[in-house]
Parts: C-alpha cells; sequence; structure tokens
C-alpha cells in the first residue's frame, strides 16, 4: 500500500468534514495529521488528526466499540488531569482504521523532538518521564492503562505541562500493541494481559531513547519481528544515559513483577534532576522543582502541579522568555471540557523572517514609535480585563477584531489598530506593520517567496546579521525550531534601542513550501513585555494568525 492509500493524503477529508493538511508525526501503525474542521459553525478550527490501523481481523462492532472506548477514556482521564489530557473531539472508523480527533497541541510529539534535536540530556529527559510519571500515576490510580504509550503520544510544550493522547487504544483485555510495536512491553508482545507495569516499561523505553536517540528495540520489517525482538533480546546497555542508566535498566526489565514501582521511579527521577547543579543553576529552576516534590504525585484522585519542571528545564535550555505559557492556553484540555473544542489556535509560525530584503533590519516593523509613551498597567494599550479566551466557532476576544488583508492573510488585532506602513519588493516578498498612534507596540506581518528550507538558518544566517548593525541589539537565548499548524517553525527574541527606548521583540515564523514563508514580529517597550495586556495581545495574535485569511 502507498502511503497516500494508507495513511490518507494532503487534503484529503476525512469522515466528511477533516481535512488534513500536514504530517505532523509518524509511527509504524499511526500517523498524526494537522487538520482543520470545514464543517458548519466551528469551519477552519484547527486538529490534529491521527490515523491509527487496527488489526486486520478486528470486526465492525468492535471497531465502533473501540472508537466509543477512546472517546470515553479521554474524558475519563481530562477529568483526572486537567490540562494533560487532550480532548478527543471525534473518533471514526473507515477503511478498518481508526481516525481519532483531537484538539490542536501547541507542542510537538517527543519523536519529533527526538528526530529534530537528537539525544536528550539527562536532567531533560528525566524532566519529561516526570510529568509523564504523574499522568500515569493518576491514571493507574483509578484502574487506567494506558497501553499504548509512545513518543508519539506524548506532546512536549513550550511552557506547561506535556500532555498525552492515545488512552483507551489498547482496551481493556487481551490485546497487542497497535501502533509502535517498539515500544510494546515484553508481556503485550507475548499477547499477555497488560497492566500498569506496561506502562512504565513503555515510559523506561521512551526514556532510553531519549538520552540514546535511538530505540531499545528497533522496528523491523513486520510487527511480530519487532515483538519478538522486544520479548527475547537482551537489552543493549545505555551508553549516554549517565545517572538515568539504573533506572532505565529498570524498568526495562523482562519480567514485570522485577520493574520498580512508580513512587521508586519518581523518586528516582527527582535524584537526577538534584544530582546536577549546572542543569539547576538557572534562577527558578530549584525553587519550581521543590515546589513540585512539596506538592507531591496526587491528591484525592487529581494530579497535583509538579512541574514545571519541564518547562523550567526548556527556559533554561532555551531562555526565550516569550515562550512561557500564555494566558489561555494552559487549561486547553479542561476548559473547555472533554470533547469540546481547543480553547487555542495552532501553534504559530516558522519565519521566513526575511523582510522584504532578507538580511535587512526591519526599520517600521520590528520597533515601536519612539514617542509613544508607555501606558500604565491599569489603562491603556496594556490594561488587563483578565485572560482571553481563544477564538471558537469565529469567535474572539473582546477587545480584538478581525483583520482580512488583502494579501491573503487573516489575524484579529487590538481595536483601534491599523496599518502603519507596508513595504514591497518584486512581487515577491512585502511587510505590514500595524499599530495605534497611542499604542507603543507593533506588529509586523512578512511574507516572502525566498526563503530557505531551514527556519532556524533563516534567522540566524539571512535575519540575524541586519539586526546586529542595529543599535543596542542582543538576542535573547537560542533560535528555537518549533511547529506552527503542522508547518516548519522557528522562534527568535531580542532587544534593541529605538529613539533613546529600549525594546523588546518576540519573532515566529513559518515555513509554508516552496521557498514561500510568513514570519511576525511582536515589539513592546522591554519594560512592558510581562504585563498582562501584552501578553494577552501576543496571545490572541498567534492563535489567531491564518496564512490564507480563511
Amino acid at each position: 500500500m502507498t502511503m497516500a492509500e494508507a495513511h490518507g493524503s494532503t487534503h484529503e477529508v476525512v469522515a466528511g468534514k477533516y481535512r488534513l493538511l500536514d504530517v505532523v508525526h509518524q509511527e509504524t501503525h499511526r500517523v498524526s495529521w494537522y487538520g482543520e474542521d470545514t464543517d458548519g459553525g466551528e469551519r477552519g478550527r484547527p486538529c490534529l488528526v491521527t490515523w491509527t490501523r487496527l488489526p486486520p481481523d478486528t470486526g465492525e462492532e468492535d471497531m465502533r466499540r473501540a472508537a466509543e472506548r477512546v472517546v470515553r477514556m479521554s474524558r475519563t482521564m481530562a477529568r483526572l488531569c486537567p490540562g494533560r489530557i487532550a480532548a478527543v473531539l471525534d473518533a471514526v472508523v473507515e477503511r478498518t482504521a481508526l481516525w481519532t480527533v483531537t484538539e490542536w497541541i501547541d507542542g510537538r510529539p517527543l519523536g519529533q523532538l527526538m528526530e529534530q534535536e537528537g539525544a536528550f540530556h539527562p536532567v531533560r529527559a528525566a524532566a519529561v518521564g516526570l510529568e509523564v510519571l504523574e499522568v500515569l500515576e493518576a491514571a493507574h490510580a483509578q484502574g487506567i492503562t494506558h497501553g499504548e504509550l509512545s513518543p508519539g503520544q506524548v506532546f512536549v510544550r513550550d511552557r506547561g505541562p506535556v500532555v498525552l493522547t492515545g488512552f483507551g487504544l489498547a482496551g481493556a483485555g487481551l490485546v497487542p500493541r497497535v501502533a509502535a510495536p517498539s515500544y510494546a512491553s515484553p508481556e503485550q508482545a507475548r499477547d499477555e494481559r497488560i497492566g500498569p507495569a506496561a506502562d512504565l516499561w513503555a515510559l523506561g523505553a521512551m526514556l532510553y531513547a531519549m538520552v540514546e536517540g535511538r530505540p531499545a528495540y528497533r522496528d523491523r520489517d513486520r510487527p511480530e519481528a519487532t515483538l519478538r525482538g522486544v520479548d527475547r533480546l537482551p537489552l543493549r546497555t545505555p551508553l549516554r544515559a549517565g545517572p538515568l542508566g539504573p533506572t532505565v535498566q529498570g524498568l526495562l526489565r523482562k519480567d514485570s513483577r522485577e520493574r520498580p514501582n512508580r513512587a521508586e521511579v519518581r523518586a528516582a527521577l527527582a535524584r537526577v534532576l538534584d544530582a546536577d547543579p549546572h542543569a539547576l543553576s538557572a534562577r527558578g529552576l530549584r525553587r519550581a522543582y521543590v515546589a513540585a516534590r512539596r506538592a507531591g504525585p496526587r491528591r484525592g484522585g487529581r494530579v497535583m502541579a509538579v512541574g514545571t519542571v519541564l518547562a523550567v528545564v526548556t527556559v533554561a535550555v532555551a531562555a526565550l522568555a516569550v515562550t512561557r505559557q500564555l494566558p489561555g492556553t494552559a487549561d486547553r484540555a479542561s476548559g473547555g471540557g472533554p470533547g469540546r473544542a481547543s480553547a487555542s489556535s495552532p501553534p504559530s509560525p516558522a519565519p521566513s523572517p526575511s523582510a522584504p530584503s532578507p538580511s535587512a533590519p526591519d526599520p517600521s516593523g520590528s520597533a515601536p514609535s519612539a514617542t509613544a509613551a508607555p501606558a500604565t498597567p491599569s489603562s491603556g494599550p496594556f490594561a488587563s480585563t483578565g485572560p482571553a479566551p481563544a477564538p471558537s466557532g469565529g469567535a474572539l476576544p473582546a477587545g480584538f477584531t478581525l483583520y482580512r488583508a488583502p494579501e491573503g492573510f487573516a489575524v484579529a488585532l487590538p481595536d483601534g489598530w491599523r496599518r502603519l506602513d507596508t513595504a514591497r519588493q518584486d512581487g515577491l516578498a512585502y511587510r505590514v506593520t500595524f499599530g495605534a498612534p497611542d499604542d507603543p507596540r507593533t506588529l509586523a506581518v512578512t511574507y516572502s517567496e525566498r526563503v530557505g528550507p531551514d527556519p532556524v538558518a533563516v534567522w540566524r544566517e539571512d535575519v540575524e546579521p541586519g539586526l546586529r548593525q542595529l543599535a543596542g541589539f542582543r538576542r535573547l537565548g537560542e533560535i528555537r525550531a518549533t511547529t506552527y499548524q503542522g508547518y516548519r517553525a522557528a522562534d527568535m527574541e531580542w532587544l534593541t534601542d529605538v529613539g533613546g527606548t529600549r525594546v523588546r521583540t518576540f519573532g515566529r515564523g513559518f515555513l509554508l513550501g516552496g521557498n514561500r514563508g510568513f514570519s511576525l514580529r511582536w515589539t513592546t517597550p522591554a519594560g512592558d513585555w510581562d504585563r498582562p495586556g501584552n501578553e494577552r495581545a501576543l496571545a490572541t495574535v498567534l492563535r489567531t494568525f491564518r496564512p490564507g485569511g480563511t
């Protein structure tokens, strides 16, 4: 079977309403797509559409029950772990495969991160592992086993806890591993009844893959051969695991009775974080971790907030302040409730940060007017009226108006904003700058048809050399690869001096393919960056921007 036949094809519509736009991640029997709802009031809503091949001997009634179980289990887990589980919006069976539609997740699958970034530092792997373990503890306490845990089911966000998908796929009886055989436990490989120990094996397999840069047991030509390897082949000793080594090897013991329990795993992962002074040296990391330890894993059947451990580790590595959790995004899985659309839109684009001239600084769009006086916290453009609900079904937060540009994009802007400047170059590139006379902030939207294939390289090689010519330029942190609406993307943040004012700019762009791409640059006085009104406005812009104006 070809990829298109087996997994769907770009712009195909599934179940009569979900259009597939771009592949996000692939595993042996599972492919996740960035998609959009084409139906009625939800038209244009972004979503994650996942194709999962079911065993060939699965009957129609069993398929129907599998779809119902996935939806039901999603709702149960969302109540147990608010903000940690992607809400399932729909589940249908077509062509002997299960199509699961969830809210869009503003993060990257762990498998994609490993493909793009290679092996993780043990501290980073331990932080991810701790967050996954929290969800498993809540599930196991209620008698729920995931049974399909793999890097494609764990979404890592820039800020905020990881989000898990896939609960309900494995069912409750004697079922083999459906989608990712190389992460199956030996008891699954033997088609035996599974329990919490199978999830702990999968956690160990993910930790192994994160630190070693390869899975503990590789995929073979046929799933049966992969499962035999998991069951019979000895584990290759991890070479890069460092202090995680004993925990990984313990979790990957063939006999489930010999594996460490959840409390032992939690303590071991915590020790890895405690033992690395360098990784814990960033301001706030130890405080966040200590607070997580104090809160404990669970109370009353609900997961307590552990940690923003992963979030702080990410900040320590990347130092991108703007990637913190923005208003309205932390509770996507819980705020809308199970079965409802996500409160947030897709992640933001990766730069085509090239302006009309790729290496030229942005004189009109990357700095606010030097004459504009910063507003006070209680009034003006930075006044906060509480968290802004993300657009859903066409609704916009109060204080914002949808602008549709004749160039072919749409974005929600603060009321009173207008086009301040438009620059063009040979019909191949343009930059539109938005703002208001009484608002020191600006938004620059740039489109180009001359960007390279690597969004990080575009920022580093095409844009940053020009920015370095500006007064007081200083890049904040690293240029960070990400995704937006299924497109390859990257973020960069920097400071400059404009007319005696220190300003801060967040740049985010995405590649459309064919050397085409967009970038967004949000600029504000540096002293006003953390004000809630600024965070709210930036979050709304990122959530509502649409490259096609739809």
